[in-house]
């Protein structure tokens, strides 16, 4: 397959991959497959996020971060390197960086499920008595992207050459977060490094990652020949993008595209934007080593074997968040 430079992220309907139609579900698999295997990035539909729970969910997280510095810190949780509850500003920077990123988060990771045994491995979440709607939206938000997230793993595993359900026992009930991110106002740049920005260039830890909205502009992602361009969805869909998991395990046939939240212009630096992705990580068990299939004399295996609980601990470690 040729290279495409992608001036737009192709947009596709999750419900094609959904139906009992063989050529609709063939037709989103290649769509998918093409823009993975060059940008990395696609705009999806009929994801299961309705209005209202994002504006619900959008509400609770403004609300939240609303509250006093010192009330969100009651939230922290470095013991577990802030994989649940709150994370103060600048904590977090970008792997090679040492300047920490103008953002502020809450995590939100897997609820506790006594059917399920595997829930208790997971730290517990970690809940803000100050806005009681919080939970209940955030968890609602949670499993419906994990849904959506599961079905864009199917259609991923076809894509390969693998059987649909591949990744199924490997990224239900995985070690997956809910990431609410506030980029806060800066009512005075001088107050902040010359180069601190909202979010630097990076590519995401996990196997996928799903965003609903943003509140503002600024998502940037890094093509082929080196442009940076926007990203941008319609309101009726959510941004999903290849992690470097899933780089690692199909040794870079499916691309971690780098991207960015750049400033927005000195004029609006005193405003807020908010951001909600849904980091989709497999059980800490499942083992990235590169896929046969993609290995061979043009593209030799360019990743060591290693766990995903490795490789998530060892990035925790390269972004400041575990010491």
């Amino acid at each position: 397959m040729s290279d495409i430079l992608y001036n737009d992220i192709p947009s596709l309907d999750l419900n094609d991959f959904r139906s009992n139609d063989p050529e609709r579900k063939a037709e989103f698999v290649k769509a998918l497959g093409d823009a993975y295997q060059n940008i990395g990035f696609v705009a999806v539909k009929n994801h299961g996020l309705s209005d209202e729970l994002q504006e619900k969910l959008y509400n609770n997280v403004k609300e939240f971060f609303r509250l006093d510095d010192e009330v969100k810190k009651k939230y922290e949780r470095p013991d577990i390197a802030g994989q649940r509850g709150y994370n103060g500003k600048m904590k977090e920077h970008a792997k090679g960086r040492n300047v920490g990123d103008l953002k502020e988060f809450y995590h939100v990771g897997q609820p506790n499920d006594s059917s399920h045994p595997l829930t208790d491995e997971y730290p517990d979440n970690v809940w803000p008595e100050e806005v009681p709607e919080f939970k209940d939206a955030c968890l609602h938000a949670f499993k419906t992207l994990e849904q959506a997230g599961l079905d864009m793993l199917s259609a991923i595993a076809i894509h390969l050459g693998l059987p649909e359900n591949y990744f199924q026992n490997k990224a239900s009930y995985g070690n997956s977060i809910l990431r609410a991110i506030h980029y806060y106002p800066i009512t005075n740049p001088d107050e902040v490094p010359d180069d601190a920005v909202r979010a630097a260039e990076h590519g995401d830890i996990n196997l996928i990652t799903l965003l609903m909205g943003a509140s503002a502009d600024g998502l940037q992602v890094l093509r082929k020949d080196g442009k940076w361009i926007p990203i941008t969805a319609l309101p009726d869909q959510i941004i999903v993008n290849v992690g470097d998991m899933l780089a690692r395990l199909t040794n870079d046939k499916l691309k971690s595209t780098i991207h960015r939240v750049v400033n927005p212009p000195k004029e609006k630096m005193n405003t807020s934007r908010y951001s909600i992705p849904f980091f989709m990580h497999p059980r800490s068990e499942m083992d990235l080593t590169c896929l046969e299939s993609c290995i061979d004399e043009e593209n030799p295996k360019q990743y060591e074997d290693m766990t995903a609980g490795e490789f998530l601990d060892q990035r925790l470690a390269e972004i400041g968040l575990k010491k």
